[in-house]
Parts: structure tokens; C-alpha cells; sequence
């Protein structure tokens, strides 16, 4: 018997756009596109204000001292958010780089120890500013900088002012307002021991010089020094100093001291000078 085959048909294709994945494919295209447009140019969510707010040396510039305006703080703002996406202008609330804004308002501004950012929905932005606190003088040779309690130096400053002057006996970092001179522990050791020898001892301490991370001589206002180890025991420091100024220096000599020794030991060896 003779088979016969069914003959060969070609299936017509169907036109793309009569394709359910083709429309289906506009359409997340669209979401996207959308979400997109939304994100970085709607209107509702373009930066239109920025507050600044915290230490009051930020509200206004001063005349006589340069400080931080609000108006230099904002600008720097201003720069950060302006973006170019496909050669169109976006300020959205939604791109704001916030660590590439901190980074380079502590670049500009060394004096702010610390800003945070917050955004307020749709179209502000707030910065909230900690401005550091002078706790001591550096100097280095005829330069004097403000110190923060981070070991900090910031700002310059006089050198009439009342605060500690501190200075190192090396110096290998370059000298740049929000560079890191002192570590915090030892700028810490030394403001405690400070505090304590002008309240308990009524010795007023002028300068500090940091030899070493294990020797800071301190000079008293009387012209004297007094010799310590900040990574030691500096109760018992102060502790052999009290007794050898009471028992063993009388009042009228402390003139001609040169120098108490107190890092070693229980011993606490004096010198007067020659």
C-alpha cells in the first residue's frame, strides 16, 4: 500500500509588535524609564533648599575673625549636588552623594569637626555642623594653630592666647589646618596633667614639649620644668612631686629650680640651675 506524506506547511511569522514579550518589553521599558525620570528630574524632587543649622559661629561671617558662613558652607552644597545625566541638568534629592559632600567640606573647611546630612522629602536638604573646640595651642618655630581635642590643628591662632601651647620636639607630618599632629590619648594625658598641676598644685604650666611618646617636659610659669612619662602612672608621678616640693624644696629656692625629674621609679630627681 502506498503512504502518503501530509504536505510540508510554513508557518507565517507573526508581526513583533503583535507579540505579547514585545509589548511586554515596552512596557517595563516605561516603568524603568519612568522610575528613572522620576528619580533624577522630576521636579518635586529637585534640591530647591538647603538648611544649615548648629554651632552659631555658622550663622554669620565675622568681621574680624574668618570664620565659616552659612553662605561658603551652602555654595560648597550647591556644587556637590548640581549633576549631569545625559547632558541634562539634576539636583535630585535622590542622587545626593553625601560622603562625597563630607569629604569635601572637611577638605574646605577644616574647622567643622563633623556634619550631618539628612534629606527632607521632596526638595531639602539639611546639614547639621559641629564646629571644633580649641583645647590647646601647637606650635612649631614661629606658627601657632589651634588644637582640637582629636589632636587636630585647624585654625591659626595668636600667640597671646591663654590656652597650653604644645610643640614636639620632631616634627616629620606637613603642617596642614586638618591634619592630625598629636594622637588623641597623649593630647588627652597631657591636658589631664596640665588641669591638675594649676588646680591641686597652683602650678600654672606655660608650654608643653613632647619629646617622645614616653616624655613630655612640662614649663611651669615660674620658669622650671618638670619632667613626665604620659604612657606611665602619672598619679604617682604627681604624687613624688608633691612630696619632694613639700619636704625637700623650700619656697625660696623654687626660683632657681631647673628641672624635677619624675619619670622613674620612686625617686624624683631635682636640679637647680647653675
Amino acid at each position: 500500500m502506498k503512504k502518503y506524506r501530509k504536505p510540508y506547511r510554513i508557518k507565517k511569522k507573526k508581526p513583533i509588535f503583535r507579540s505579547r514579550f514585545f509589548w511586554l518589553g515596552i512596557l517595563i521599558l516605561l516603568i524603568f524609564g519612568g522610575i528613572f525620570y522620576l528619580i533624577c528630574f522630576s521636579s518635586p524632587f529637585q534640591i530647591k533648599e538647603i538648611k544649615i543649622s548648629g554651632n552659631s559661629a555658622f550663622a554669620k561671617a565675622s568681621a574680624d575673625k574668618q570664620k565659616v558662613s552659612t553662605e561658603n558652607l551652602e555654595d560648597v552644597i550647591e556644587e556637590q549636588i548640581e549633576k549631569r545625566i545625559l547632558f541634562f541638568a539634576s539636583r535630585s534629592i535622590f542622587l545626593a552623594d553625601f560622603p562625597k559632600i563630607k569629604a569635601k567640606i572637611s577638605e574646605t573647611f577644616p574647622q567643622i569637626a563633623q556634619i550631618n546630612l539628612k534629606r527632607e522629602f521632596p526638595d531639602t536638604l539639611t546639614a547639621k555642623v559641629e564646629e571644633r573646640k580649641p583645647v590647646a595651642v601647637f606650635n612649631q618655630e614661629d606658627l601657632y594653630f589651634f588644637l582640637d581635642k582629636e589632636g587636630v590643628i585647624f585654625e591659626d591662632a595668636s600667640v597671646e592666647t591663654p590656652l597650653v601651647k604644645i610643640q614636639k620636639a620632631t616634627q616629620d607630618e606637613e603642617l596642614k589646618l586638618g591634619n592630625r599632629v598629636l594622637e588623641r590619648e597623649l593630647l588627652l594625658s597631657i591636658l589631664d596633667t596640665e588641669s591638675k598641676l594649676e588646680n591641686d598644685f597652683k602650678i600654672p604650666v606655660e608650654e608643653v614639649l613632647v619629646v617622645s611618646d614616653e616624655r613630655i617636659d612640662m614649663k611651669t610659669s615660674e620658669g622650671w620644668e618638670i619632667y613626665l612619662n604620659p604612657k606611665g602612672d602619672t598619679d604617682w608621678q604627681l604624687t613624688k612631686l608633691s612630696e619632694v616640693l613639700e619636704k625637700e624644696i623650700p619656697p625660696e629656692k623654687k626660683r632657681n629650680l631647673e628641672h624635677i625629674e619624675l619619670r622613674f621609679g620612686n625617686f624624683a630627681p631635682y636640679k637647680y640651675k647653675d
